[in-house]
């Protein structure tokens, strides 16, 4: 039984309520259901064609890919968090994509088969990672299909950011370059403060410290951790795509700053409480300090781009023409 309020407009509760789906939609969501679970079961049982691991499932490899914190230069070991993060987002939005227009999109069939064909060519030349973006933009396509555009468009950010639970391995490379990055910077920096060292490769050398800016040093991990989180912060806070990704950008440097202060205090606390503290205690939480005033910093990067500088000029210029 259907309820309508006193303009005859169907009345939805917090619940899904299948009585009150028309049976069109009923029809759609029993097929995008289906199609979805069918590509799980596909992508767990055809998935994965890399040897590395003991398994043809996609889902597999992705998981034995976020705990091997060792054989690369990223950490994916966030990648847990990514899907319920998605799962949120998707559920903040329900009642936009309860009240989007509905329309079947062909584009989205066609998108389909291309991503079918992507996954076969990843299963081809052994790129699971391939085969997942595959998966991703399947996700985003069937409802395109059965939905249209506008139900789409609001599934954009939360189908695009499983990319980040992604292993891409053209990330791992930026590891070596993320640590001569910030050993040179840190040098730089120390002996322009006057405190001399020598560098040798990514080591920092002086009387006071000797310190090796190894892979798991080179700022990648917390790099990819405060990308993802300022993706979602930059997609509920500004206004405007050009907004969301000059603070989404803006969160790369940040986390570079960040490494480089992490090496920064390391030495300053083994010059003054002596290089077993600094390399030791210092070195295993300053982490966790220095990745929180980044954080800090690109949330007050936010606040200054959620400024209305238009209004806030208008505003200076009316009070002072009061004043005058």
């Amino acid at each position: 039984m259907k309820t309508l309020d006193n303009n005859g407009n169907l009345i939805w509760s917090d619940r899904w309520r299948l009585a009150a789906l028309q049976p069109n939609e009923l029809f759609n969501i029993a097929m995008c259901s289906l199609l979805i679970g069918f590509l799980f079961i596909l992508f767990h049982l055809f998935g994965n064609t890399v040897e590395n691991v003991n398994s043809k499932s996609a889902f597999i490899w992705m998981v034995a890919r976020w705990n091997d914190t060792q054989s690369f230069g990223a950490d994916y070991s966030h990648g847990y968090l990514i899907p319920f993060v998605s799962l949120a987002v998707l559920w903040h939005k329900k009642k936009e994509l309860k009240d989007a227009p509905k329309k079947v999109c062909q584009i989205g069939l066609y998108l389909i088969i291309m991503a079918l064909m992507l996954h076969w060519l990843g299963a081809k030349m052994q790129q699971t990672r391939i085969s997942l973006i595959s998966l991703i933009l399947i996700l985003w396509s069937i409802p395109l299909y059965f939905y249209g555009w506008h139900v789409a468009k609001i599934l954009i950010f939360p189908c695009s950011y499983l990319i980040f639970c992604v292993p891409l391995n053209f990330l791992d490379a930026l590891s070596g370059p993320l640590q001569m990055i910030a050993t040179t910077l840190s040098f730089n920096m120390l002996n322009g403060l006057g405190i001399e060292c020598e560098r040798v490769g990514t080591q920092l050398m002086s009387p006071y410290f000797q310190l090796n800016v190894e892979a798991p040093c080179s700022g990648l991990r917390s790099l990819l951790a405060m990308t993802a989180l300022t993706a979602v912060y930059s997609f509920y806070t500004q206004k405007g795509i050009i907004k969301k990704w000059l603070l989404f950008l803006t969160s790369i440097p940040i986390a570079v700053a960040g490494n480089i202060g992490r090496i920064l205090s390391i030495a300053f606390v083994s010059m003054t409480l002596g290089q077993q503290f600094g390399a030791g205690l210092h070195h295993d939480w300053s982490g966790y300090v220095l990745f929180s005033l980044a954080i800090g910093l690109m949330i007050a990067f936010g606040k200054i781009l959620q400024i209305n500088y238009k209004n806030l000029f208008i505003s200076w210029k009316k009070n002072y023409l009061n004043r005058s």
